[in-house]
């Protein structure tokens, strides 16, 4: 089963450096940083399996 989650995603630029941080409001507590925007969805679909594996765990259901 696949779940859906909208990210939004957002360019960050300090000194020299520039980075993409995604959060979501549809679950609560996802935040992902990269280096690329891809980089930033594949980490916040890894943080997604992470949340909703515990909220399932613990018989909550997140999104």
């Amino acid at each position: 089963m696949q779940t859906l989650i909208r990210l939004r995603i957002e360019k960050c630029i300090e000194g020299n450096q520039e980075y993409f941080i995604a959060t979501s409001n549809d679950l609560q507590g996802l935040v992902a940083e990269g280096k690329t925007i891809k980089e930033a969805i594949k980490i916040a679909e890894d943080v997604a399996k992470v949340l909703l594996d515990l909220g399932r765990k613990n018989n909550y259901a997140p999104v």
